[in-house]
Parts: structure tokens; sequence; C-alpha cells
């Protein structure tokens, strides 16, 4: 392997069965850090569904999407349907730390990926299976994705405007956090394997999460029974105002969460309307009388762009602007931070990706291409687990690798 020296996670092994968002989220992180992440891939299903997934502008098996949740892994074709596919997962589990899988729930049983499966070859071993629902339940055998569990789970009736219609986040968060889950799953687990000598198996599934997120609404419903509601404006349910204010050329987002930062923002705007009204002096007070105070903010900010609003208020008051993607990816300050590098791709050279957000040691860890072909790491991986050249040949032959 060719990680650069002292990363935290050098020496972790993980063989992941994995396809799409939520499991190669996961690993990549895995990868990123050090550890020596072998992406199982099988050839007679086309590898990865990601791979030819959105623009497929780096070839007939690969593409952007695909290196957005693979960098840093290697390949490995294996079928894991054959005798001889499930021989080579156990000796590549004798001296590996993770088996990590993101399938149908069924499916890791009926591939042999549980602890119960790869136990003998090596008792350490830790299985982690991030599914739909679950694999102890009647929805096991369920597909399931993303937008259906924020649909299930109550999100998209929290989401949009009051009155409009159900609206899903912009992004796959259910997929991103149960990746997260997962993650953490992968080091409780190989924390547990070391000190006790024993691994162990952990589930995670996308609904779970969903429901999880829900926080404190879901205890607000469940002990006081009260149902939280949209609020105009993409509004915070309780801190006001906290919500989208029009300006003269558009939108901002502002943040009073505090009564201090309500108080620095009359300072800043000056007017006596909101510096004189009892009715705006507490957070309830404001609660009670949000459209009132919504009308009063859009008339003052509409005598001003966004840009001179937040000249005036950024780094006193918390405000964003609404960026649109072109302006989120070209924003100086993330760019001076390096949140944008490149990585060398053998189509695209200077290939642009998203930097990991953690830094090691003050610094962000340069980030490594996702492989480009399905198994394009296969017989340099079975090298490194000790397979000969007879045994890997023999392999080939008869469709395994």
């Amino acid at each position: 392997m060719d990680h650069p020296p002292a990363l935290p996670l050098n020496g972790l092994t993980v063989i992941s069965v994995e396809v799409y968002g939520a499991g190669p989220f996961c690993t990549q992180y895995l990868a990123t850090f050090g550890a020596d992440v072998l992406k199982v891939e099988s050839r007679a299903q086309g590898g990865d569904v990601a791979r030819i997934t959105g623009p497929n502008s780096l070839g007939p098996e690969d593409s952007l999407y695909f290196q957005s949740f693979n960098q840093g892994k290697r390949s490995l074709a294996l079928d894991l349907k054959q005798e001889k596919g499930q021989e080579v997962l156990h000796r590549l589990a004798t001296q590996a730390d993770v088996v990590a899988n993101n399938l149908r729930g069924d499916k890791p049983a009926e591939l042999g990926l549980t602890y119960d499966a790869l136990q003998a070859a090596n008792p350490r071993i830790v299985c982690v299976h991030l599914s739909a629902y679950g694999r102890d339940n009647e929805r096991a055998s369920w597909p399931g994705y993303d937008y259906l569990m924020q649909a299930e789970a109550g999100w998209m009736d929290l989401t949009g405007e009051p009155g409009g219609m159900p609206q899903r986040a912009g992004l796959s968060l259910v997929d991103y956090m149960t990746g997260m889950n997962q993650l953490f799953a992968i080091m409780m687990g190989v924390h547990h394997a070391r000190s006790s000598g024993t691994g162990g198996e952990f589930d995670v599934s996308l609904l779970d999460t969903a429901l999880f997120q829900l926080s404190y609404p879901a205890l607000w419903y469940l002990n006081e029974q009260h149902d939280l509601t949209r609020q105009p404006r993409s509004a915070h349910p309780d801190a006001t105002p906290s919500q989208l204010v029009r300006t003269k050329n558009g939108w901002l987002f502002m943040m009073c969460q505090t009564q201090k930062f309500w108080s620095l923002l009359c300072g800043v705007l000056g007017d006596p309307v909101l510096l004189e009204n009892p009715d705006y002096e507490t957070m309830a007070g404001r609660r009670r009388n949000r459209e009132q105070i919504t009308e009063e903010l859009d008339r003052i900010f509409s005598e001003h762009t966004t840009e001179e609003w937040l000249e005036r208020l950024r780094g006193k008051v918390p405000v964003a602007p609404i960026n649109d993607l072109k302006e989120a990816l070209g924003n100086p300050f993330i760019r001076e931070g390096g949140m944008v590098q490149t990585a060398e791709h053998p189509v695209r050279p200077d290939m642009q990706v998203v930097a990991n957000p953690i830094k090691w040691n003050g610094a962000r860890v340069p980030l490594r291409r996702g492989p480009h072909t399905i198994g394009e790491h296969t017989t340099a991986i079975l090298q490194d687990y000790g397979f000969s050249e007879a045994e890997i040949l023999e392999l080939q032959t008869q469709g395994v690798v």
C-alpha cells in the first residue's frame, strides 16, 4: 500500500461488500485515514452500480459519482456466490479486522458475511451490517433507499413551507448519517476485539437512523404530544428570528438563537420599531409575534443587498448567504481552507474532489482516487494475502475473481 506514513488507521484492514452511497460513504473515511479497504465487487453484476450513476465521463466502469464515495480503496473482483469465492473470503478474513456490507437485510447470511460464518476463520473479526430495515424482522428482504426513509420517518412532512407539498432534503442525508453510524460501529467493534480478543456483530439501518435523527421533536411528541409542524421561511421551531430574511436582491439566513444575538442585531439595525416594542423583548414574545417580526425584518433588510448586509452583520450575528453550488464551491473561504483538492486520475489528472472535513495534526489528509475499473487491484490483493500465481490463475479461469 502507498498510504502516507503516520495516518491513524494504518494497519486496519476492512473487507467491504458495498454498493451505491451509504456503505461506501462510511468506508471512504476509513480509507482516507489509512485503512486498507478491500472493496469487493462482482463482475457478473457489473460491480458497484455507482460506477454507472450520473455523468459517466471517466470511462465505462467509472464515474464522478463513484469517485465521490470510493477514494483510496482497492477493488477486488470476487464472486461470493461460488464456493471458491467463499474460500477466498475466508482466507482474506483470517488477516482482516472488519467485514462490512450495506446489502439488503437478507443478503449477508446468504453471502457468508456474518460473524457466525466467519468466526471460525477469525474469532476477532468484526462484522458490521448496514441495511434499509435491519436483518431480524419482516422487512429484512425489502429493498429500501434514503428518500423512502425520509418519507416514512416524518422528515418530508416536516420539510418545506406550510401548506406546500412534502419535501425531501436536498441531499441523501439518511444515507450519510447511517454511513457514519456504521463507521462508529466499526470503531467500537475493533476496539472491543483488540481489548477482548473476540469480535462480534453490529447492525445499523436507514430507517432506525432516520427515526433517531428526529431527536427533540420525537421527545416533544412522545412525552407532551406536541406535534411539530412546518414553519414559514424554514424557521427554527422555537428560536426567533431564526429564518430566511428577504433582502433587496435575494435572501439570507439569520439565526438569533439567543437573547444576546437579538440584542446585537437590534444594535446594528438601530430600528426603533424593533428596539421599542415590548412584545419583542423576550424569546417567547418574539415567537408569539413571529409573523409580525418577519414583516418588520423584510422591510428593513429590503433596503440593502445581501452582500451589504453580510458585510455589516458577519462575525457579529450568525448569518449566511443562500448560495448555489457554484457559489458554495467557489467560496474563497473554503478554497483557502483546503476543502477542495485535486486527485490524480488516469482519465482526468486534475480531478477536483471535496476534502475530508477532519484534519489530522492540523492538516488535510491528501486524497487518492478510487479504483478506476472493477477488480483493478485483484491480483495485488491476492498476492498480499499469500495466494500463489497458480492459485490466482485457477481462480481467474473459473471466473471466481
